[in-house]
């Protein structure tokens, strides 16, 4: 149940997150390598930090080669590769190719951890994809992004991000279970940070701090506290007890949330559709939850 509520807790903060980022995004006062900065800094901070009031944790050298290969597709090329894909596609289709992802995710999985594709589990993928597409296409949203047309950079990139959190997720959790979430965490944002802040150094010297105001500031703060050191804090405690394609299914509460604040928010409308599609995710979830791997099963008989 922990592993459950943590990731749906990091998935829901993640969906506030995407609203959040576009409005940031469409100031352009700062690029979209400039707030994976803010977000990268802040949160490399933040974890060392509370690594210093816990019992110190030696990462086995070997390891950390492999935390920096996490670090460069679980956070670096993903964020990266969204906010850069957000500004050449529509909503529509970036919510549609996202919706990829536990399907890469389960493929990940059973290349490199050797979890097999059942049937109850790629029934249940597919349940959750369909009920989230069936969600996206009855969603009225406002273009936002002032993006009519998708074009091919942008879906590039978009597939390219869905391909990079999916082998993330679908690869490293044994990585993710030799260590403590803080002390994993707090290495994987220092290493983006050692790659990201010498590409951006020029434009983090100068900054238009005269144009940020408390609004702005406040979105980021959200950005770097919640949506990178809480969500990030969350998320592996539930690869830690999940398998990989149960946590990427929770990526679906992330169109849920845009469905609910739309709805809120007077944008929208709660129409049969969309309960019948949200009941299809949560039942897909359920499915895949239900679906044990082969090493289980074993475990279990013995």
């Amino acid at each position: 149940m922990i592993g459950h509520l943590s990731v749906l807790g990091a998935y829901t903060i993640f969906g506030f997150n995407i609203i959040i980022c576009k409005e940031l995004t469409n100031t352009h006062l700062v690029s979209s390598l400039g707030l994976f900065c803010f977000r990268s800094v802040g949160a490399c901070l933040l974890f060392w930090l509370v690594s210093l009031f816990l019992p110190k944790e030696k990462v086995a050298s070997k390891d950390l080669l492999s935390i920096f290969a996490a670090s460069m597709l679980g956070f670096f090329l993903t964020q990266l590769s969204y906010l850069e894909s957000s500004k050449f596609t529509t909503p529509l289709d970036t919510s549609i190719i996202c919706s990829t992802t536990p399907i890469f995710t389960m493929f990940f999985a059973a290349i490199a951890l050797k979890e097999p594709i059942t049937l109850k589990k790629a029934g249940g993928v597919a349940m959750s994809f369909f009920g989230v597409i069936m969600l996206v296409l009855n969603t009225i949203s406002a273009h936002g992004n002032g993006i009519t047309q998708s074009m091919p950079i942008g879906i590039v990139l978009m597939i390219g991000n869905c391909l990079f959190f999916a082998s993330y997720l679908g690869i490293f959790r044994p990585l993710i279970q030799r260590y403590h979430v803080v002390t994993f965490m707090k290495w994987i944002f220092l290493f983006s940070t050692l790659v990201a802040v010498p590409l951006n150094i020029k434009e983090l010297t100068h900054l238009p701090l005269a144009e940020m105001n408390s609004s702005y500031w406040l979105q980021l703060g959200y950005i770097i506290f919640f949506a990178t050191f809480i969500a990030y804090f969350l998320l592996p405690i539930g690869q830690k007890q999940l398998r990989p394609t149960v946590v990427s299914l929770y990526t679906y509460v992330q169109p849920l949330i845009g469905m609910v604040t739309a709805i809120v928010l007077g944008m929208d409308r709660l129409t049969w559709q969309k309960i019948v599609a949200a009941v299809l995710v949560f039942t897909g979830v359920l499915l895949v939850n239900k679906s044990r791997a082969r090493g289980e099963k074993l475990e279990v008989k013995g």
